[in-house]
């Protein structure tokens, strides 16, 4: 009996054993997050100590967005055009300079808050064409059968490191400062280079290249044919930019909860926490139709959690709460990717995973930007609870507008399949 419930919950991991490229890309993409992971906690807190401004906390996401969305919008062509391969490697050796000019700026001691927000907002453009390079990637190193549980175990494998790399962080800022934790993160870019390097190559299927405006609009024009799409795009918007607060998780860390670095560093894995533990739970949405409906009521999870999570003083009540909205959040991503995959053809599929990187990760910049404004305006506590209410009305709005996502019904209830995870 337990056998057979494990069996039908668990995630395949067949792709793992059939697929070595798979396995070389995951486990070296797994090393390098965790490493982005302790970044992502490294640059609040450092702007937090410069300036002890919510709001210059909040101005991060601002850096990011501009840079993810303009390049966001032109990396689908690309993706579509060269060999992805090489791609990987260029966005790689990228990333891995602005980690380590984050480090020399950590070692300066005082460096200029402008100078960490160019860094972040150079990282944020080899990000926008990287990670959905990686989600184009996967079909074609993978069989179609082993296709779901390549992209769960990815969605995972992400998550995952949201838990590692934001714990870990907040006790090397604690215990060793910010230097050497920005000196991991440029040290993990190594294992993925290795991984990538040794990757086949990997080819534009398609001879045909149209000029890079005409490809844009191409995609821009099938997402706008698809609703279902459109409304899981709109849904998921309203829940990055309404419904995390984390720009202000330094603030709470440092005055309500009273647990510094450390603790900083567990706020922003528990929402991880919840999403991993819920993606390797994913066997069961392999028999659903009806994946709509689970965006939908994933997203109301979530920002009842959230809501909650800004009436409490116990960080601990404060984890649970954010690992359940983490875990809602994994199941919406899976079903809104399944849904944009199986509809998206092959050669207009960097197009979509370029739109669908740019609301997953550009999402959550703007929320850093709201949440940091209202929290400078009304307090930490009124942003958390504003924000959470915000998500469930932007929710029934795009139900409203969208009303093909909760009415929609999968064909091949065998086939779902799992984004690469912006966020």
């Amino acid at each position: 009996m337990i056998r057979r419930l494990v069996h039908t919950v668990a995630v395949d991991t067949g792709a793992l054993r059939e697929s070595p490229a798979f396995r070389r890309l995951w486990t070296g993409q797994m090393v390098s997050l965790v490493g982005r992971q302790i970044t992502t906690v490294a640059v609040p807190y450092q702007v937090y100590s410069l300036t002890g401004s919510p709001l210059a906390v909040g101005a991060v996401g601002l850096a990011q967005v501009i840079p993810l969305v303009s390049v966001s919008i032109g990396a689908g062509p690309i993706i579509d055009r060269f060999d992805r391969r090489r791609i990987l490697i260029v966005t790689q050796l990228g990333l891995s300079v602005c980690s380590g000019l984050l480090a020399i700026g950590a070692l300066l001691g005082h460096p200029p808050l402008f100078a960490i927000y160019l860094v972040v907002a150079a990282a944020a453009a080899a990000a926008a064409v990287d990670s959905p390079t990686r989600t184009a990637i996967i079909p074609n190193v993978v069989s179609a059968r082993r296709l779901t549980g390549a992209f769960s175990l990815n969605f995972a494998m992400y998550q995952s490191t949201m838990i590692a790399g934001p714990a870990v962080g907040g006790l090397i800022i604690a215990r060793s400062g910010l230097p050497l934790a920005y000196a991991i993160d440029v040290a993990t870019f190594a294992a993925a280079l290795f991984a990538i390097v040794r990757l086949p190559a990997q080819p534009p299927k398609s001879v045909h290249h149209e000029p890079p405006l005409l490809a844009i609009k191409r995609g821009f024009q099938f997402a706008r044919t698809q609703p279902v799409i459109l409304g899981g795009f709109a849904m998921d918007l309203c829940a990055m930019v309404f419904g995390l607060p984390r720009a202000i998780f330094p603030v709470l860390a440092a005055t309500t909860f009273n647990a510094g670095p450390l603790g900083l560093g567990l706020l922003y894995a528990a929402p991880g926490a919840g999403a991993a533990l819920a993606a390797l739970s994913t066997g069961w949405l392999t028999r659903v139709r009806r994946l709509g409906r689970i965006i939908v009521v994933a997203i109301t999870i979530w920002g009842a959690a959230i809501i909650a999570f800004g009436f409490v003083s116990s960080l601990w009540v404060a984890l649970v709460l954010l690992a359940v909205a983490g875990a809602a959040d994994s199941l919406s991503a899976v079903c809104r990717t399944t849904i944009m995959q199986t509809i998206a053809p092959d050669e207009l599929r960097g197009r979509l995973t370029s739109m669908f990187f740019m609301i997953v990760v550009g999402g959550p910049y703007l929320g850093d930007i709201e949440a940091g404004a209202v929290a400078s305006a009304f307090g930490a506590r009124v942003s958390v609870v504003s924000g959470g209410v915000l998500c469930i009305a932007g929710l029934a709005v795009a139900a409203v507008l969208f009303p093909a996502v909760w009415a929609f019904r999968s064909k091949a209830p065998a086939q779902p399949v799992v984004g690469s995870g912006g966020r």
